[in-house]
């Protein structure tokens, strides 16, 4: 289980999982679970471009990823966010469909883009998705007050002289990277569980947003590494562990919220009745 590829598969699955845990504890503050998963899904279709004109699909992903981020956040911009990341999914999964079906070669590598092939990750592909990792968590780490104060408090940010709109578009760009970075080699369904599953997770068990933030990234490397190694030991697909294993991440979270509020656990500052940003 720790010998040969599968080291690149963990190696690549906590960075993932890293990643995931960061960009999906905004992700779930700002309820833009709808982008998280537009956004991944769409850019499989500059996977297919690239392979149609015979580029490296990373390019196409990164490609198609950005358009995507920039085009909700110029549609989104006067109008309801949810519509404009509903139409671009649209429009990218309708040119998705165009480039495969011109390209025959294409076609078998479509499971693999929704699924993923974390257990067969080679060095080429882990060496750029540690670049890519390392510049989103810098860009969180930059964006960290000002997207926290937007994402709770849009209004008082506005005051304090805070451009909602270009940290949203600064935010929508992070995802991009992340889907960019990830998505070749987990695939669509991998990272959107774990952006929203061990986030949203991880703000039932505390109110305060660092403890949060790090107790997400904790929640998705768990949730990864269990999924490797119960798919090593069984041969069904790490997709499926991940799922399940996040959706009983949440729901465990879920019954600790609720069961705080109903005993009335108190904290230094007076009594808690669950996490004031659920």
């Amino acid at each position: 289980m720790f010998s040969g590829f599968m080291i690149h598969a963990w190696t690549v699955a906590t960075i993932v999982a890293v990643v995931a845990g960061l960009v999906g504890f905004f992700v779930v503050l700002r309820g833009s679970a709808f982008v998280a998963h537009a956004i991944p899904n769409g850019s499989f279709a500059g996977a297919a471009a690239a392979s149609l004109v015979g580029i490296n699909t990373l390019i196409g992903f990164g490609v198609f990823a950005f358009f995507g981020a920039f085009s909700i956040s110029a549609l989104g911009h006067r109008g309801r966010h949810d519509v404009a990341t509903a139409l671009t999914l649209v429009l990218m999964l309708g040119l998705g469909a165009l480039f495969v079906t011109l390209s025959v070669e294409y076609t078998p590598e479509v499971y693999s883009l929704l699924f993923g092939e974390i257990l067969g990750v080679s060095i080429s592909q882990l060496i750029p998705t540690a670049g890519l990792a390392v510049v989103c968590v810098i860009a969180i780490a930059l964006l960290y007050r000002p997207l926290m104060l937007s994402s709770l408090l849009p209004d008082v940010a506005e005051a304090r002289g805070i451009a909602t709109a270009r940290i949203d578009l600064a935010f929508l760009a992070v995802v991009a990277l992340a889907t960019t970075m990830t998505v070749p080699v987990v695939g669509t369904l991998l990272i959107f569980s774990l952006m929203i599953g061990a986030p949203a997770a991880a703000r039932s068990f505390t109110d305060k947003p660092l403890q949060a933030l790090g107790l997400s990234v904790a929640i998705a490397l768990a949730i990864v590494w269990a999924a490797i190694a119960l798919s090593y030991q069984t041969n069904y697909p790490v997709g499926f562990f991940v799922g399940t294993v996040s959706a009983a991440s949440y729901t465990v979270g879920r019954l600790w919220a609720a069961w705080t509020r109903h005993a009335g656990i108190r904290s230094p500052t007076g009594p808690r009745v669950g996490p004031k940003y659920t």
